[in-house]
């Protein structure tokens, strides 16, 4: 996902995206170091979701850099209107929504590891992963679909 979202913002370069892709993976990974090194232990250990929550906000630096200097003297790309910054405006609304849906997946891994409320249930925390990632998802492939689809003006 967060590729096509790189892809969107303009970042086409191969390296980068293979960077974005790799980083990303990293902090995937790191939310699997934290369910393992956390298994029947007493007090938590939050050095992988530290490192995870860095290794995340990296890709989000690059989307918003390709987003702020994407720049260009057309008025339209591919028969989609754009702003001034060449952007088409659905693309903004994408990269919103979905930075916030990607943080509550953080947000959910630490509600669940402090273990509060609800989140006192680990089956309670998995169901909401589930959830979360069926809305972002499916927020994606509508926003885009819908983007592509708006008429030029």
């Amino acid at each position: 996902m967060i590729v096509l979202i790189a892809l969107l913002n303009g970042i086409n370069n191969l390296y980068a995206i293979i960077a974005i892709f790799g980083v990303n993976a990293a902090m995937i990974l790191f939310g699997l170091v934290m369910e393992q090194v956390n298994q029947n232990r007493e007090s938590v250990n939050w050095w992988p979701f530290i490192f995870g929550c860095i290794a995340g906000i990296v890709p989000w630096i690059a989307i918003v850099i390709g987003l702020v200097t994407s720049a260009t003297d057309n008025t339209m790309i591919n028969g989609i209107p754009v702003n001034a910054d060449g952007v088409p405006p659905f693309v903004y609304g994408i990269v919103i929504s979905l930075f916030l849906l990607f943080n509550c997946f953080a947000l959910n891994q630490w509600l669940q590891y402090r273990g509060k409320g609800k989140f006192t249930d680990y089956l309670y925390g998995e169901k909401v992963y589930l959830v979360l990632s069926l809305v972002a998802k499916s927020a994606l492939a509508w926003q885009i679909f819908g983007g592509t689809l708006a008429s030029p003006s």
